[in-house]
């Protein structure tokens, strides 16, 4: 499938950016678009910082949450598979 060509304005700024699929172009306009509302809640909050001040703290808090989300889903992996080692055992026995 060819990459598609597409403009994300974010932060007041246009991007021309490649999707290699329709659901990566999802993604992305997905991700501009949270990127503006966080900034937006942020311009709000501090009207005196500058857009890099305001730029650099949306991307603590989207990288501390994607952190997070990691650590969760290691630890579910991590009982999925003793939940599946302890149920072949069983079945083991059985």
């Amino acid at each position: 499938m060819p990459e598609q060509n597409i403009t994300l304005k974010i932060a007041g700024k246009e991007y021309a950016l490649k999707a290699k699929s329709p659901e990566m172009e999802q993604i992305m306009r997905l991700s501009a678009e949270e990127i503006n509302s966080v900034l937006a809640k942020y311009d709000e909050k501090f009207p005196d910082r500058s857009l890099s001040d305001k730029l650099a703290f949306v991307t603590l808090n989207e990288t501390m949450a994607r952190l997070t989300a990691e650590r969760k889903f290691s630890k579910l992996v991590q009982e999925v598979d003793e939940f599946k080692a302890q149920t072949d055992e069983y079945l083991k026995d059985k």
